[in-house]
């Protein structure tokens, strides 16, 4: 079945290989003697991109951990080759978000390189230690299990694939939402060496570098150095010289691939990157509370004041992939990884010079994993079993610096500090088959047992002369810790997948499938033991209930998922569609608030497991040829649609001083109250779609070609509760790109123009006021004593000024793109 459309494209992309792998490949390899899945695709890749469109005719991808054309696999995914990526001017892997639908990919606020990732739904944009991902992020297969430093720039990349839907029976880590793959470039059997550049507005200059060159027989190598740069969008109008929105990267990729024998591939790789980008700060949509600072008219601008520790992101990290043919199909295949980062970071929450909501912090991450895989490639039965291993360690410290508020207390440079440090141990055996019943009909069985074991550390104290001396200040402690935690949880789950795809004709592919997804829980990297609720009581607040109240419990979906993908009319038509629902449980939602604990204003850490949620939707892909013409010339149309229905259909929560649907009811004693109706699923537009135009034909020796892209967004949620200020209503954005390409591939010359609209859209931002507990509407006091009671307005729930601080969306930006190969 679908083996058969791979090879043709695999045979037509013969002498690629030929140089790309060992010498013995120049001719179509058996399952399981030869090339590597990886090696294969990019052959047929780099063959079905000389075809020059911007939208992909065809891709060969490893979604299920095989080598199969997009058209056959019977799974929800969207892929980008890297010369489309290049042809589209993508920087970096957010930009992929405007045409992929029901995804949202963005770099998280206050910050310049953390990743914040939903797909259908799901996903995390809290970056402290103790909160998993819900979509999977892998570096060539290797999982990446922190959001710092994910902000991966696009270069050197051979493809990028998006999995919508649980991920667990084919992959290492298990992952609730979906995975993003990034799968980086092979070495050429011969000497390259390439150039590639930017020049733009903001002054944009960015530089890549890649050399490779056989060093013996089997053996090649290879290095690709980066420096990505650019002017701030706007400045920091309270700290000369930091610009806000500014791009200051080193980057370097280095690997080595030896092919000792004919069915034995060995591939080191290592990757570096230094961010010393000026720290990112948001735009404030209110007047200062206490200064009257009025709104600034620039988006992009700021008047921030924190500026300890420096602002500066590395990260870094190695692989060993070894695949090994055993003859018979069967390929054993093994992935060993070390990854490791560090953050230093001002968030200037209030983006005002006081210290009033300031928060240095510093992020510290590494990871262990190994994966051993079986994958076997027989004629009806083709499948992947394997063992998993992580073990990381994820640590934070951070500061609330509330000194304006501290003035009111009798503490100079009040400061609530917190240290947080959490070890994750997992392990799990998963697989995953398909047998072919028939020519046309095939079922695939999975199943993954998962065994994460979480330690968690969490140490809160109050300071008084300002920030703690680890991130450069001089505090010191006041009082008892407010909190001095350690947990430890197991977390097991068995998850299983199942599905079911008919192929009547190699143009058509039906299919059905179910799967459960599981994440992992864990322990508050916010909670305040002073808060734990006295459950019995006695008056003292004991280990249990304070352990109860730091744990939040797994969350788990059911999924269910029918899809259709076509080639018709000559491949002038292809398409995808697929719909979904999903059925969650245990919800897991971070958060903090601001809160008096003890006569001290300070924050706490809300986790909750909200329940349960139901998410359901339709996704549609199409690719058209709307003519062909003399000369090889072609217009093609590209178009994305995703439409979500998500909710809440349980959301429970402890209320006080409100009745149910939220209307003032002074006195009333904290009960559980059923909020559902009130809240939203965060990140998450009800629609996404994208049309792009593309036009390509021979000019001046060469391949012209030229494509607009339109994309559309609808009402996002920044968080689950409504903000009347950060939520983004729908917004459209318009790229353009025209790209020139010699004959012979080796020179390109770009123009390239990004929101052409110059619209200006938020992203992401903080929220800091006195809400309705049950509609998240801003009042004036949720004090029942207060004569401002539940009256709507605007009142700080943590500092004096008012946290409502938006981050932005790139703005308009034009830029020449260049390349030469050697």
């Amino acid at each position: 079945m679908a083996r058969n459309r791979f090879s043709t494209a695999l045979k037509a992309g013969t002498a690629f290989i030929a140089f790309a792998a060992a010498p013995a490949l120049a001719q179509e390899q058996p399952a399981g003697t030869g090339a590597s899945d990886e090696q294969q695709a990019a052959a047929a890749n780099e063959v079905i991109g000389e075809e020059g469109s911007t939208q992909d005719q065809e891709i060969i991808v490893t979604a299920r951990r095989r080598t199969e054309s997009l058209q056959d696999v019977p799974i929800a995914v969207t892929a980008y080759s890297g010369e489309a990526l290049q042809r589209q001017g993508s920087l970096d892997i957010t930009d992929i978000s405007d045409t992929t639908p029901n995804v949202t990919i963005e770099t998280s606020r206050g910050s310049n390189t953390t990743l914040t990732a939903f797909i259908r739904g799901v996903g995390q944009q809290d970056p402290v230690a103790g909160f998993e991902a819900g979509v999977g992020l892998y570096l060539d297969d290797v999982f990446i299990n922190r959001p710092q430093g994910s902000v991966l720039d696009i270069y050197d990349v051979e493809r990028i694939e998006v999995l919508r839907g649980p991920q667990g029976t084919l992959y290492g880590r298990n992952t609730i939402g979906g995975a993003i793959k990034y799968v980086t470039r092979r070495l050429n059997a011969d000497p390259s060496f390439s150039v590639r550049g930017n020049l733009g507005t903001f002054d944009q200059a960015d530089l890549i570098v890649s050399a490779s060159t056989p060093v013996g027989a089997g053996v090649r190598v290879g290095a690709t150095g980066a420096r990505l740069s650019r002017g701030g969008f706007g400045d920091n109008l309270t700290i000369p010289g930091l610009e806000n929105y500014n791009r200051d990267i080193w980057a370097g990729r280095a690997t080595a691939e030896l092919e000792p024998i004919s069915n034995l591939f060995i591939r080191f790789s290592g990757d570096y990157t230094r961010d010393d980008s000026d720290p990112r700060n948001g735009h404030r949509l209110i007047p200062g509370q206490l200064s009257g600072a009025p709104v600034l008219g620039d988006e992009f601008d700021t008047r921030a004041g924190l500026n300890t520790p420096e602002q500066q992101v590395k990260s870094y990290g190695g692989a060993m992939r070894a695949e090994l043919g055993l003859g018979g199909g069967l390929t054993l295949r093994n992935i060993l990884a070390y990854r490791k980062d560090r953050t230093s970071t001002p968030i200037d929450f209030d983006a005002l010079p006081a210290a009033d909501v300031d928060v240095p912090a510093i992020y510290r991450n590494k990871q262990f994993s190994n994966e051993l895989q079986a994958v076997y490639e027989g004629e009806r039965l083709q499948g992947v079993a394997g063992v998993y291993y992580l073990d990381a360690n994820a640590n934070n410290i951070f500061d609330v610096v509330l000194a304006t508020t501290g003035a009111l207390i009798g503490i100079p440079g009040f400061t609530a500090s917190t240290f947080g440090d959490v070890d994750t141990k997992t392990w799990a055996v998963f697989g995953d088959f398909t047998y072919d019943l028939t020519e046309q009909l095939s079922v695939s069985l999975g199943g993954r047992y998962t065994n994460d074991e979480r330690n968690a550390t969490v140490i809160r104290k109050n300071l008084r002369g300002g920030a703690s001396p680890a991130l450069g200040g001089a505090g010191v402690q006041v009082g008892a810790l407010t909190s001095d935690f350690q947990g430890e949880k197991t977390f097991k789950e068995f998850t299983p997948r199942a599905s079911v795809s008919f192929e009547p004709d190699e143009n058509n592919t039906f299919y059905a499938s179910y799967s459960k997804g599981f994440k992992g829980g864990g322990f508050d990297p916010r909670g305040l033991s002073t808060v734990a609720p006295d459950l019995n009581g006695n008056g003292v607040r004991e280990a249990n209930e304070i352990f109860d109240y730091f744990l939040f419990e797994p969350e788990k979906v059911n999924s269910y998922e029918v899809g259709y993908k076509a080639s018709l009319l000559d491949r002038r038509l292809r398409f995808a569609l697929a719909g979904f629902y999903a059925d969650y449980k245990d919800v897991q939602v971070p958060g903090s608030v601001g809160a008096v604990v003890n006569g001290i204003p300070t924050f706490v850490g809300v986790t909750t497991n909200a329940g349960a949620a139901t998410f359901k939707g339709i996704e549609a892909e199409v690719l058209a040829t709307l003519f062909r013409g003399a000369g090889g010339s072609r217009l093609n149309f590209g178009g994305t649609l995703g439409y979500l229905d998500a909710q809440y259909d349980e959301f429970v929560t402890n209320i006080a001083n409100f009745s149910a649907t939220g209307a003032p009811a002074a006195g009333t004693a904290a009960r559980p109250v059923d909020v559902a109706d009130f809240r939203r699923i965060q990140n998450t537009p009800k629609w996404t779609m994208s049309g792009t135009l593309d036009y390509a034909t021979a000019m001046a020796g060469g391949d012209l070609n030229a494509s607009a892209t339109l994309s559309y967004r609808s009402k996002t949620f920044q968080f689950e509760t409504p903000s009347p200020f950060l939520d983004q209503p729908g917004y459209a954005l318009l790229d353009a790109n025209l790209v020139w390409t010699s004959a012979d591939d080796r020179y390109t010359i770009g123009l390239h123009g990004k929101n052409l609209t110059d619209k200006r859209y938020i992203t992401s931002g903080y929220q800091f006021l006195a809400v309705n507990p049950v509609t998240g509407e801003p009042v004036r006091s949720v004090a029942a004593t207060s004569p401002l009671f539940g009256q709507p307005g605007i009142a700080p729930s943590l500092g004096r000024e008012g946290v409502v601080t938006a981050f932005y969306g790139n703005p308009l930006q034009f830029y020449a793109s260049f390349g030469v190969k050697f």
